[in-house]
C-alpha cells in the first residue's frame, strides 16, 4: 500500500513538472539601448531592440518599461509601451539617462508577470565654450496669443564680435528653423519676433540660442516651454462705469480684440477713492470670465478711479502674464447730494497692444 502511494505521488509530481515546464520564468533585458539626438534642439529619441529569446515565444504579451530623467531631476519619468522607440524633450545642457526592461505576461508565463533586468544608457552633448559666454536673462512673452517675442542679454564674457542666433523647433517642423526677425537695438541680436505659431500651441516649443565668434566658442543655451503658458493679453476694452446715488459703482468691459480666446480670460477689477491721493489703497476683486462687477462706494464725496486687467485662466493655461491696466481714471463730482441718481458712462480708450 505504501509503495502504491509513493508511486502515485511520483506520477503526480512528474505530471506537474511536465505540465509547467513550458511556462516562461525569466526573460532577457532589451538590447542596444540608445539615446539619439536628431538635431531638434532637445527632442531626443530613446530606442532599443527586443531580446533574442522573444523570437521563440508565443502566446505571450511583451511590453517594455522605460524610465528616463535629466541630471538633477528627483524623479524618473515612467512609460509602458509595446513599441521600441520613444521621444520626449530634454534639456541638452544636462546629462540624460534612461533604462528599459522587458515585461512578459500571458499563457507562456501562466498569467504572471515576468520582469527582466535593466538595460542602461546615457547621453550628453559635449560642452563647448565658456559658461560665462552663455546668454543671460532669457525671457519670452506670447503677446495676445498672436506673436512671440523672446529677448536676452549678451553673455558676460561674450567678445565684441560675438553673434548670437535663435533657432526653434516644434512637432510638425521637418527641422530646426532660424529666426528671421531679430531685435537689434545696438546692432547685435538680443531678441526674436515670431508670428503664426498656432500649430505650436499646447506642445513642446524647443529653443536654442547659440553663437559664433572669431576668437572663441560660445556656450549654447536650450529652453523648452509651452506657448499658452507665456500669454500676455492686451488690456480689456470699452470700459464703462455707472455710478448711482445709492453708493454703487457698476463696471463693465469687453474682452480685448485679437487672438486671445475670450473664454480663456479671468479679470482683476480695482477701485480706489483717493481724492487726489495717489498712494491710497485699492479695493481689488477677481472675476472668472465675467465682464461686469458692482462695487459699493463708501464715500460719495471722493473722486473715484476704476481699472481692469486680464490674464489667461486655469482652463486654458497653467500660468501666464497679466495684461496692462486699462487707462485710468474717471473723476466724479458730488455737488448735489439730493440728486437721486447720477449716471456716468465713461468709455476709456484701451491700452495700445504690445
Amino acid at each position: 500500500m505504501d509503495i502504491q502511494w509513493i508511486c502515485a505521488v511520483i506520477i503526480i509530481l512528474a505530471w506537474f513538472c511536465t505540465g509547467s515546464s513550458g511556462h516562461q520564468t525569466s526573460v532577457e533585458p532589451p538590447r542596444n539601448l540608445q539615446i539619439i539626438d536628431p538635431g531638434l534642439l532637445g527632442h531626443l529619441y530613446i530606442e532599443w531592440q527586443p531580446p533574442p529569446s522573444l523570437l521563440t515565444l508565443d502566446q505571450c504579451t511583451v511590453k517594455y518599461k522605460l524610465k528616463y530623467r535629466s541630471t538633477g531631476d528627483a524623479d524618473w519619468k515612467v512609460v509602458f509601451t509595446k513599441k521600441l522607440k520613444y521621444g520626449d524633450g530634454f534639456d541638452l545642457s544636462k546629462r540624460t539617462e534612461a533604462k528599459v526592461q522587458t515585461l512578459l505576461e500571458g499563457r507562456c508565463t501562466n498569467e504572471s508577470e515576468v520582469k527582466s533586468g535593466w538595460t542602461h544608457a546615457t547621453f550628453q552633448v559635449p560642452s563647448q565654450g565658456d559658461l560665462e559666454s552663455q546668454i543671460q536673462d532669457f525671457h519670452c512673452v506670447y503677446y495676445n496669443w498672436e506673436h512671440l517675442t523672446c529677448t536676452w542679454q549678451l553673455g558676460r564674457l561674450a567678445p565684441p564680435g560675438a553673434r548670437y542666433e535663435f533657432y526653434y523647433w516644434y512637432e510638425g517642423l521637418d527641422h530646426a528653423v532660424q529666426c528671421d526677425d531679430y531685435l537689434q537695438p545696438h546692432g547685435r541680436n538680443t531678441g526674436c519676433n515670431l508670428q503664426n505659431l498656432r500649430q505650436a500651441e499646447y506642445i513642446d516649443f524647443n529653443v536654442c540660442v547659440n553663437g559664433s565668434s572669431a576668437s572663441t566658442r560660445l556656450r549654447p543655451s536650450y529652453f523648452t516651454f509651452h506657448l499658452q503658458n507665456l500669454v500676455k493679453p492686451s488690456p480689456p476694452e470699452k470700459l464703462s462705469v455707472s455710478i448711482s446715488a445709492y453708493e454703487e459703482v457698476d463696471v463693465e468691459w469687453s474682452p480685448p480684440a485679437g487672438g486671445t480666446p475670450p473664454q480663456c480670460l479671468d479679470y482683476e477689477v480695482q477701485l480706489t477713492e483717493h481724492d487726489g491721493d495717489a498712494d491710497a489703497a485699492w479695493a481689488s476683486v477677481s472675476t472668472q470670465a465675467e465682464t461686469a462687477f458692482t462695487f459699493s462706494q463708501s464715500n460719495r464725496s471722493h473722486v473715484s478711479c476704476v481699472r481692469v486687467r486680464g490674464k489667461t485662466n486655469m482652463f486654458c493655461a497653467d500660468q501666464g502674464f497679466w495684461s496692462e491696466w486699462t487707462r485710468e481714471c474717471f473723476y466724479v463730482s458730488r455737488k448735489d447730494e439730493k440728486q437721486l441718481f447720477i449716471l456716468i458712462a465713461v468709455v476709456l480708450s484701451f491700452w495700445p497692444s504690445l
